[in-house]
């Protein structure tokens, strides 16, 4: 089944046809929807249906894939060895260049123009691997992420394991997160976080609020609390709240880019990253996933003596997730982007450390492979 499941899919992309194909975080079965013709779609105001891949510049279009076909399955098990001291050649003008950028993005804070500033880089690697073998390798390595091969011949091949929920909406129910701070898994899922990431954590986290309490009812939020995605431990908060699906436009403006990937103030944020980290994020730390898609799900009847007899219900389903831990796909060249908040209390060299360890999260998956 499974088989025939990646042969669809190697059969869709040989035609050069849009596609995605992804597994949400701690779920089993894989998910493939397909578009039957190569015209490049747009979304308007959050009321059409589809699978979405947005750009971090929020004057750039957001590309919506219609579902023409869904297809669902359960991947054979596929676990990827744990690779240690994993590492490429780093280009040593891109790490002077890095660490001057977060330099710049530190006077700019401490003269008061910035709270804090999200800037990242991009490494290019040689890849020949197919990008189904690529996904797989994902599927087997992050369980706690949102993985995904994403495919449009007018826009490009992009792959990620994200574990950031932009916001998830069901039944008049959404839900946010407030996810900051980065330090290395040392086997200690109770670690020591430092000021700076506690506090990085909280802009994000004040920041949200703020955003979205004239928009929504019923405000709450969760403890801070840590979790790990693969090597790498960050400090999340949960963020809930009752929502009307007819604001959802403004929701999703109010989100995006949140202080974890752009800044605080966030006008000023972006405009400083636009104006100086060097190169196009393109669909870096954008968002990507289901817009108003209807999923049938069956659960087995609790009524006597009816037990082979299944309920089927349809529900609407709306979860994007920040598509960080990502890479672009292009003749036989991986671009994987990483970055890091900049705070205060920033120290460049570390923060440089921070976006190698990032790197590492993808490219385990292209040595494996």
């Amino acid at each position: 089944m499974f088989k025939e499941f990646t042969n669809k899919i190697a059969a869709h992309y040989s035609k050069n046809l849009p596609f995605v194909v992804y597994r949400k975080p701690k779920e089993q079965h894989v998910v493939a929807l397909f578009q039957d013709d190569a015209s490049l779609h747009h979304v308007a105001d959050f009321t059409e249906s589809g699978f979405v891949f947005a750009p971090f510049d929020t004057q750039k279009e957001i590309v919506l894939l219609h579902c023409d076909e869904r297809l669902e399955v359960m991947p054979i098990s596929l676990k990827t060895s744990e690779i240690e001291h994993l590492g490429i050649k780093l280009d040593a003008t891109q790490k002077e260049f890095h660490i001057n950028l977060v330099k710049n993005g530190i006077d700019r804070i401490r003269n008061h123009e910035l709270q804090k500033v999200v800037l990242s880089r991009k490494e290019e690697i040689d890849c020949s691997t197919a990008p189904l073998n690529l996904l797989q390798k994902l599927l087997g390595s992050y369980d706690n992420a949102f993985c995904y091969l994403w495919h449009h011949p007018k826009i490009g091949t992009w792959l990620g394991a994200t574990p950031e929920i932009l916001l998830k909406g069901e039944n008049q129910r959404i839900t946010t997160m407030s996810l900051a701070g980065t330090q290395v898994y040392a086997e200690d899922d109770n670690p020591i976080w430092g000021m700076k990431e506690l506090e990085e954590q909280q802009l994000v986290t004040n920041y949200i609020s703020s955003s979205l309490k004239d928009k929504v009812t019923n405000l709450s939020i969760s403890e801070r609390e840590t979790i790990r995605a693969g090597k790498l431990l960050h400090l999340r908060t949960k963020i809930m709240a009752q929502y009307e699906k007819s604001r959802l436009l403004e929701i999703v403006n109010a989100l995006h880019p949140t202080p974890a990937v752009c800044g605080l103030p966030m006008g000023l944020s972006k405009e400083f990253i636009l104006e100086n980290e060097n190169y196009d994020r393109e669909y870096y730390t954008g968002y990507l996933g289901e817009l108003n898609l209807k999923v049938e799900t069956s659960r087995p009847s609790q009524r006597k003596n009816q037990e082979n007899q299944v309920y089927k219900s349809i529900k609407t389903t709306t979860t994007f997730f920040v598509n960080l831990r990502c890479m672009q796909l292009k003749e036989n060249k991986a671009f994987i982007y990483v970055g890091g908040g900049v705070t205060k209390d920033s120290d460049p060299d570390k923060e440089w450390e921070e976006t190698v360890a990032k790197t590492n999260t993808m490219l385990k998956v292209l040595t494996s492979a």
